[in-house]
């Protein structure tokens, strides 16, 4: 059915701007494509199981197609992951990981929708971007409230992305609510204390999911009335896990897991995996990396090979991945280095700050009433673990099984019969960050201090400008509190890299007092260093660990 429009030099779509396709050349052939999408909406629907959750409209779409029981959104917030769907790539490998923030694309890349564009697709977007990558041109044919497949040319195919907002953290916690669930019957997870105020949230939360139900309900039968529903493949998903704290921006399963449903139309059958059916479900690993290139291949055009993802359909479907990654940034006002991977049964967390507790004080997170009660008990010492675990400092190393473990609370890092299943993530974790040249490991302000001009992507991929296999060996050693690591760490203030520095200064820091102490005088004059971001590393070791005099 594609292969008349797989001569039309797709070649030319990786390498620059792409080429104008008219849409009378490749329409007839290739499906409409609608992503349905909200915020903040973890796996709590019925079709995944949930007994709380009441979405017959979801539950319908997933009886009538696949659903994904593995599909992580990369990133726990909202601009980080719509910056990977858009793209294609690892925000970790664009410079673009950090909450809110801007950096360009190198300008041999697009986002995926200009490539659609391109092959005659009318794009439509309604209506959050958030991307933190600058555009490269105009993206989508309308990006507003009002966009709609409708306006485009007769004959034309459109890819469309409606988004609905009912879900997001801020609703699930705007008062005054009428709760509709039971707040006694819904179901706290085992690092939340159990107390009305959560119980309200977590309840009202699936209120909102119902909410979204109905919204997602009214577009199928939009779709439906418009007689496109048997022209149109359709995907469900959620932007990460739920708004609620321990989920959003931490790269848990619990804040990367996602819903995911792909219901694929008679018609286009032969473009869907091999294990597609209607009311099927497949434990292949997806994450939201994989998104462009999917949607390129379904549309019959080959994705450029600077894509990080691998289409899980259509006819350039990739093999399929043995692990997903995850990342956490800065979140908002406050920085972190957290990275994450999965076998779908296990999931490893690198923690590259432990010394900092996992519930810092963001003030947009604090508004949620959970939030609030969960640390006023903590600081009045009425909690126990595992609910203590989120106000304490973090262990640099995280393993946990979710066959066992679905709320991830027993660590399993230490555990002898665990062994090979911690190395062999922790190589796999690895290995990605090396591969994509992860721009974690240099502080936000020296990213863009090295970058200048250019892309940093560009940045990160010349060794000269970012030796990363240097500074990764620092932040591995400084990150993990290891005593006999400190004379490395003394050497390491030595170094010609300021990233070098940066993290030996770091290493002294988590290490805690007797180590700062011990090395005060060479603290004390990285204060005067060239790098104001060892300036102020060595000031934040020494203010909280150095002693007068």
């Amino acid at each position: 059915m594609i292969g008349s429009i797989l001569g039309l030099g797709w070649g030319l779509l990786a390498s620059g701007l792409p080429p104008r396709v008219a849409a009378a050349e490749v329409a007839e052939v290739r499906p409409n494509i609608l992503w349905i999408t909200c915020e903040d909406t973890g796996p709590q629907l019925g079709c995944y199981g949930d007994p709380e959750a009441v979405t017959p409209n979801l539950d319908r779409l997933a009886s009538e197609g696949l659903r994904y029981r593995h599909c992580w959104s990369n990133a726990p917030v909202c601009a980080p992951a719509r910056t990977t769907l858009i793209s294609g790539l690892y925000p970790t490998s664009t410079g673009s990981q950090h909450m809110r923030s801007q950096v360009p694309l190198p300008s041999t890349m697009r986002m995926f929708p200009q490539f659609l564009r391109a092959a005659g697709y009318y794009c439509t977007n309604r209506s959050k971007e958030d991307y933190n990558l600058e555009k490269p041109g105009r993206v989508w044919d309308d990006s507003s409230g009002t966009a709609h497949w409708s306006q485009r040319a007769p004959g034309q195919p459109f890819f469309a992305v409606v988004n609905f907002t009912v879900t997001h953290e801020s609703q699930i916690r705007s008062r005054p609510h009428v709760l509709k669930h039971d707040p006694a019957k819904v179901r706290v997870p085992a690092y939340h204390p159990d107390t009305p105020e959560v119980r309200h949230d977590w309840a009202q939360y699936y209120d909102k999911v119902t909410e979204m139900d109905t919204q997602v309900g009214r577009v199928l039968e939009e779709l439906a009335a418009a007689g496109l529903a048997e022209e149109t493949v359709v995907f469900f998903y959620g932007d990460h896990g739920s708004g609620m704290p321990r989920s959003k921006r931490w790269p848990y399963d619990s804040g990367l897991r996602v819903p995911l449903i792909v219901r694929i139309p008679e018609a286009f059958r032969d473009l869907g995996p091999t294990d597609y059916g209607s009311g099927a479900t497949t434990d292949r690993l997806v994450g939201f990396v994989d998104f462009a290139p999917t949607v390129l291949s379904l549309a019959g055009v080959q994705p450029p090979d600077w894509m990080q993802g691998g289409a899980f359909m259509g006819p350039f479907e990739a093999e399929p991945h043995a692990h997903l990654f995850g990342f956490r940034g800065r979140m908002d006002e406050r920085f972190d280095l957290v990275r994450s991977v999965t076998d779908g049964r296990y999931v490893y967390i690198r923690n590259y700050m432990p010394h900092l507790i996992y519930g810092q004080h963001i003030g947009y997170m604090f508004e949620t009433p959970t939030t609030r009660v969960w640390k006023a008990l903590y600081d009045a010492g009425e909690l126990r673990p595992p609910q203590t675990y989120f106000w304490e400092p973090k262990p640099s190393e995280e393993l946990y099984d979710l066959s066992a473990d679905r709320d991830e609370v027993i660590n399993l890092a230490g555990a002898a019969g665990h062994r090979e299943v911690l190395q062999g993530l922790r190589t796999a974790l690895t290995d990605w960050m090396a591969t994509t040249r992860d721009l974690g490991f240099l502080p936000e302000a020296e990213m863009h201090r090295r970058a200048g001009g250019d892309a940093p992507y560009t940045m990160g991929h010349a060794p000269e400008r970012y030796p990363f296999e240097a500074i990764f060996a620092m932040a591995q050693l400084a990150s993990m509190r290891e005593a006999e690591g400190e004379s490395v760490l003394v050497e390491g203030l030595k170094a010609e890299d300021a990233a070098v520095r940066y993290w030996a200064v770091l290493g002294l820091q988590i290490r805690g007092g007797e180590a700062v102490r011990r090395n005060q005088e060479l603290l004390s004059a990285a204060l005067a260093d060239p790098a104001p971001v060892v300036q102020i590393a060595a000031a934040q070791a020494l203010g909280e660990w150095g002693s007068e005099g």
